[in-house]
């Protein structure tokens, strides 16, 4: 589905990229990890294949289709949801319009189905009571299974997220990660995470660690 040929990064000097060469395969149905320490790139990495920045070096194709030619604001509208640590929810509105917003922007297949956006997020654990409610009244654990929600309501069949449970405890991290195995396994997306916690990383499909400039996978 996704695929990177010779990706390369830098700053400022060309001679000092955060990495380089890189020639990385994602399908769909599966969930990648990209473990990292801080300033190794791998959030650099991520915004790169999520369209929020281009590749000093080297292309990113989808389906063999070079991001160059998609066009970055094409793709981050239609083949491409992204889960922040942050979560990055419209504050003022309820979870059930957070969703409706996303699926509405999107062009999404069930845009404007209310009773989909509720199934979509009662299966997440956000219930009818909760979906209306402003999202600032809801914890972090439940703000972020609103932000995964928004991701299975739109189309994209590529999901990326920056440190998904960085703000989460024990508990609601094993959750999140489990609903994330079940969007790449049972809706058929390629799920990408980017952590620094190796407990989270171990539950994906597939582990790259990003160090010295390039990836290598874990077995």
């Amino acid at each position: 589905m996704l695929k990177t040929q010779g990706l390369g990064y830098w700053y400022q000097d060309k001679d000092q990229p955060l990495f380089q060469d890189i020639n990385l395969e994602f399908e769909v149905g599966q969930s990648y990890a990209i473990l990292g320490h801080s300033g190794t790139g791998k959030t650099t990495f991520l915004s790169l294949i999520a369209g929020l920045d281009k590749p000093k070096a080297g292309d990113i194709l989808l389906d063999d289709r070079s991001l160059k030619k998609i066009g970055l604001t094409n793709y981050r509208r239609h083949d491409v949801s992204i889960v922040f640590q942050a979560y990055n929810l419209f504050t003022y509105m309820s979870p059930l319009n957070n969703l409706l917003t996303a699926m509405a922007i999107t062009g999404a297949e069930h845009a404007g189905d209310k009773d989909f956006a509720l199934k979509t997020l009662n299966d997440l654990g956000i219930g009818a009571d909760l979906a209306t409610r402003n999202v600032q009244h809801l914890s972090g654990g439940q703000q972020q299974r609103v932000a995964i929600a928004r991701t299975m309501a739109c189309d994209a069949q590529l999901v990326v997220a920056d440190e998904p449970t960085g703000n989460l405890d024990e508990d609601n991290t094993k959750g999140v990660i489990e609903q994330f195995q079940r969007i790449a396994h049972d809706r058929q997306k390629c799920v990408i995470i980017v952590t620094h916690e190796p407990d989270v990383a171990s539950q994906c499909d597939h582990q790259y660690r990003l160090e010295n400039k390039q990836f290598t996978e874990l077995v």
